[in-house]
């Protein structure tokens, strides 16, 4: 989605409460700042531990452990705590929403927009799906919100937009979306892991595999998203008749490499579909 330089601005204005810290919580607050699209000063990330936000504070992020009163000062929540924490902030932070005033984006896996807007009321809601690869403005974003709130949708992807790239996407398919795209961050990790460990076994230090196999993945993705071309298209051009890659291709899928991934992808569906009651 494209942002303009009024949203832009609207956006660094804007009073912003992160209700979680954790380790998504805090990659958005970095992105967000890293990227110029929120000022610190305009941020608040609340934990209950706020002692472990330090780092954030160091960068002028203000942070504490009242939700109620971070809900009371802001206009933007973004709420990024766990699943099964989500009831106790919803509770304490129901009083201090005014929904002329406040607008809400969950970063929540599991948690749908009507169970939001059973706790929260009638307001402007945006459901997306980030993952840590924010932090470096990097993330692949999924979003969605009820069609009434397509103003909302797009002041959230001015944010998510500045941290990566987005594609707003049907509500139902954001359990999909977290296993793909969230989950997908550690898939795609391991399997870089797995490619220096081949690297260790035929000769290079680790450092010097990790290296070459995290430069050779992060150069394969850029084919496609540059190009727009198709993985096999670009698989094609590296192999040749009896060649050593097309060997070593069909080795791992002897093996069920491919298979091992999707039925992966799969399962991780099933488990984000039960971190809460309902999607």
């Amino acid at each position: 989605m494209g942002t303009t330089r009024e949203d832009d601005g609207r956006a660094r204005t804007r009073r912003i409460a992160i209700l979680g810290g954790g380790n998504l919580g805090q990659a958005l607050a970095r992105g967000w700042v890293a990227a110029g699209v929120v000022e610190p000063r305009n941020l608040r990330v609340v934990r209950r531990r706020p002692e472990r936000l330090v780092e954030l504070a160091a960068l002028g992020i203000r942070t504490g452990a009242d939700n109620g009163e971070a809900a009371r000062e802001a206009e933007l929540l973004v709420i990024a705590v766990q699943p099964q924490q989500v009831e106790d902030l919803l509770d304490q932070v129901a009083a201090a929403i005014d929904p002329a005033r406040h607008h809400v984006i969950s970063v929540v896996s599991g948690v749908s927009l009507a169970v939001l807007r059973a706790r929260l009321g009638e307001l402007p809601i945006v459901r997306t799906m980030p993952n840590t690869a924010v932090t470096i403005r990097e993330s692949m974003t999924c979003l969605s919100a009820l069609p009434a709130h397509a103003a909302a949708l797009e002041d959230a992807a001015v944010l998510f937009d500045a941290v990566g790239r987005t594609l707003v996407i049907p509500e139902d398919m954001m359990i999909p979306a977290t296993a793909l795209c969230a989950c997908g961050v550690a898939f795609f990790l391991r399997s870089v892991r797995a490619a220096s460990q081949g690297g260790i076994e035929i000769g290079f230090h680790p450092d010097e595999a990790m290296l070459l196999a995290a430069q050779t993945a992060r150069g394969a993705a850029s084919l496609l998203l540059r190009e727009g071309s198709h993985p096999e298209a670009e698989i094609d051009r590296v192999t040749t008749p009896r060649g050593c890659t097309i060997a070593g291709l069909n080795e791992m899928e002897h093996q069920g490499f491919s298979s091992a991934l999707i039925k992966g992808i799969l399962l991780s569906a099933e488990k984000a579909a039960g971190l809460y009651g309902t999607n």
